[in-house]
């Protein structure tokens, strides 16, 4: 069934009606995750996230089979792609392949939030 979730957010803390902000994990103080669009919407082809990280911190670094599509929605960061380091900001965009390690560490005062679409996990 087709869904809305109204944005009642502002431009540097995005938030969604009805979506839960949850923990990006323990030992990652500081960084959060929501879905907008997900399992919990019935998509059976993909998932939308939005990831906020608060200055000073960062995110895994890691490798895994799915490839992401991220899109930079405000702050900046250092991306990490295999050995390649580059400076993102808002609306670059990030193609990671499958399996490419991969990591984002927040810089400046501001944080930083994207948008990444993956594969859903069905």
């Amino acid at each position: 069934m087709s869904t809305i979730h109204k944005f009642n957010g502002t431009p540097s803390q995005f938030s969604w009606e009805g979506i839960p902000v949850h923990a990006y994990g323990e030992e990652f103080v500081g960084v959060t995750r929501q879905v907008p669009i997900g399992e919990a919407e019935g998509s059976d082809n993909f998932t939308i996230r939005y990831f906020r990280l608060e200055p000073g911190t960062h995110s895994n670094l890691e490798h895994h089979p799915h490839e992401h599509g991220v899109i930079v929605v405000h702050g900046r960061a250092r991306c990490q792609l295999n050995e390649q380091f580059h400076d993102v900001g808002p609306f670059d965009s990030i193609y990671i392949t499958g399996n490419d390690l991969h990591q984002f560490v927040q810089q400046g005062d501001e944080p930083f939030g994207f948008i990444c679409v993956i594969k859903a996990k069905k």
